[in-house]
């Protein structure tokens, strides 16, 4: 993929949430970043590594998630096309949860020195970075509340349509159809419950023409109830660069 491309990539996302200016598109446009290609369900930064470098999501999608001793997993946050999912590594400096890719995927490396010298040479970016980590915060707690909450069927289309929303602003909306990967056993682990019971929320939701799921998409059956099931109010997404 040409760099120009892998560069706009970032840019359009950034554009959701924040108003950049032509010599902010300049310094992100000649940030050096090392691309490299991952099989779907792959580690690309595991817990108590020390990271060097950030991951930005060229084409694909990763998941963030933190495994307990028993060996259970929960996953934390999806991300998209667009997204650096790991910005806080800049910082933080070793990771507290393990990020991983969902599907195949394409990921821009981009070093924490250069993104240092970034910051510091240009506040603007750096404002636009801080902005989008807040914005993560933000999906994290609505994520707790979705959780512990709503029930399961509730649950999973407040995801799907968080997803959706997401997705929209980024041109990947097919219709009334989008790219939901993950399996039943990934679902459970995202609403917290189990695999079985996923499946049999994922059934209910068909059989009462809300939506379908089938090889890693998802169709909306009925809007109207999609929205109310969802009980969804998008502002904590903060999608605008005025709001």
């Amino acid at each position: 993929m040409p760099s120009d491309a892998i560069r706009a990539a970032l840019i359009k996302r950034l554009r959701v949430s924040s108003a950049i200016a032509e010599e902010d598109i300049k310094e992100i446009g000649a940030l050096p970043i090392s691309v490299r290609e991952f099989p779907a369900e792959t580690a690309v930064v595991r817990d108590g590594e020390r990271a060097t470098d950030c991951c930005l999501i060229v084409d694909g999608f990763c998941a963030r998630s933190k495994t307990i001793a028993n060996g259970k997993r929960q996953i934390l946050s999806l991300h998209i096309p667009g997204e650096i999912p790991d910005l806080m590594s800049l910082f933080l400096h070793v990771m507290d949860h393990d990020l991983s890719t969902l599907t195949p995927a394409t990921l821009g490396f981009i070093s924490h020195d250069n993104l240092q010298k970034l910051h510091r040479r240009s506040p603007s970016v750096a404002e636009m970075f801080w902005r989008d980590t807040l914005i993560d915060a933000s999906m994290f707690r609505e994520w707790i509340v979705n959780v512990g909450q709503r029930p399961a069927p509730a649950r999973l289309v407040h995801v799907m349509i968080e997803l959706r929303e997401r997705l929209r602003l980024i041109g990947r909306l097919d219709g009334n159809s989008f790219e939901m990967p993950l399996t039943q056993e990934q679902i459970g682990e995202a609403l917290g419950i189990t695999a079985v019971h996923a499946n049999r929320v994922i059934r209910q939701l068909r059989q009462e023409g809300v939506v379908e799921l089938n090889r890693g998409r998802a169709t909306v059956l009925d809007e109207r109830k999609f929205q109310e099931l969802a009980d969804f109010d998008g502002r904590y997404l903060h999608q605008s660069p005025t709001l």
